[in-house]
C-alpha cells in the first residue's frame, strides 16, 4: 500500500480517490490541522487500481508541534499497512529555470529546521534519503506525458515567517532549488522505519527577493490548485508500477 502525503492547495488530487473511509487526524492520535489548505483527513480508496492512504494536509513545527507531533502521521500511515510514501509540498523556488506552476521532484534536502524526531533514537543513513527507483519511475513517467519535472534539493526551514531576500540568498548558496516549512522531517522519520520516500514540490512562486510582489499563503494555495492537474496525472499514471 502506498501513502500519500498533500500540501498546502493540493487537495484536488484527493478527488480523483476511489474513497472507501476517512479517519481525521484527531481519531488518528494526531494534533488538528490549523493551516489553510490542509483538511486533516485521512483517506482510504484506491487510485489507478492501486490501493492507497492519501493524508490530506499535515502539521507543521510552526504551528507549535513537536518534531514527533509533525511525524505521527507518517508513522500512522506505515502502521495501517503503507510500505512507500509520497510526500508533496508546496514550495518558493530559488532556482531561475524552475519557474511557478511547475513541479520539482526532490533529489536531496537541507534540515534547517533545527531539529529531528529521531532526538535519543539511534543514528541513521540519509545517503538516499529519496529512493532512487522510485525516482526513475517518475522520471519516465513525466517524459512519457510530456510533463516537466524539474529535479533539485529542497530546504525545509520552521516558518512560518517566509525568508528574508537575504536568507534566500544563502540558501542558494547552500545549494537550494526550493523552499518550504515542511516534508524533510517526515522523510528522515519514513527512512528511520526502513520506507522508501519520494517527494515532490509543487513550485507555488518565486522566493523572496527574486521578484518584487510580496509573498501571501492565498496565492500559494491558488498556485497549487491550478498546478494539481499535473500531478494528478504523473500519480495515476505511475501508481501501479511503483
Amino acid at each position: 500500500m502506498i501513502g500519500i502525503v498533500l500540501g498546502s492547495g493540493l487537495g484536488p488530487l484527493a478527488d480523483v480517490l476511489c474513497i472507501e473511509k476517512k479517519v481525521s487526524f484527531t481519531d488518528a492520535g494526531l494534533p488538528p490541522s490549523t493551516v489553510p489548505g490542509h483538511d486533516g483527513h485521512f483517506y482510504f480508496g484506491t487510485l489507478g487500481g492501486t490501493q492507497v492512504i492519501l493524508m490530506k494536509g499535515r502539521v507543521h513545527l510552526y504551528e507549535g508541534h513537536s518534531a514527533r507531533e509533525v511525524t505521527q502521521g507518517v508513522r500512522w500511515l506505515i502502521e495501517n499497512g503503507c510500505t512507500r510514501l509520497i510526500l508533496t509540498n508546496a514550495a518558493g523556488t530559488l532556482n531561475p529555470h524552475f519557474h511557478p506552476g511547475s513541479w520539482m521532484m526532490l533529489s536531496d534536502h537541507l534540515n534547517l529546521t533545527g531539529t529531528s524526531p529521531l532526538v535519543g533514537a539511534d543514528f541513521i543513513d540519509l545517503t538516499c534519503a529519496y529512493d532512487a527507483a522510485l525516482r526513475e519511475q517518475f522520471r519516465r513517467a513525466a517524459a512519457e506525458l510530456a510533463i516537466m519535472l524539474h529535479e533539485g534539493v529542497y530546504a525545509g526551514l520552521r516558518g512560518p515567517q517566509y525568508e528574508t531576500p537575504a536568507e534566500i540568498r544563502m540558501l542558494h548558496g547552500m545549494g537550494a532549488d526550493a523552499v518550504g516549512m515542511s516534508t524533510v522531517l517526515e522523510t528522515i522519520q519514513a527512512r528511520a522505519l526502513g520506507i522508501p520516500v519520494v517527494g515532490f514540490s509543487c513550485l507555488t512562486n518565486w522566493a523572496a527577493g527574486i521578484t518584487p510582489e510580496a509573498l501571501d499563503h492565498h496565492d500559494v494555495l491558488k498556485v497549487g490548485t491550478q498546478s494539481a492537474e499535473q500531478m494528478i496525472r504523473l500519480l495515476t499514471h505511475c501508481i501501479g508500477k511503483i
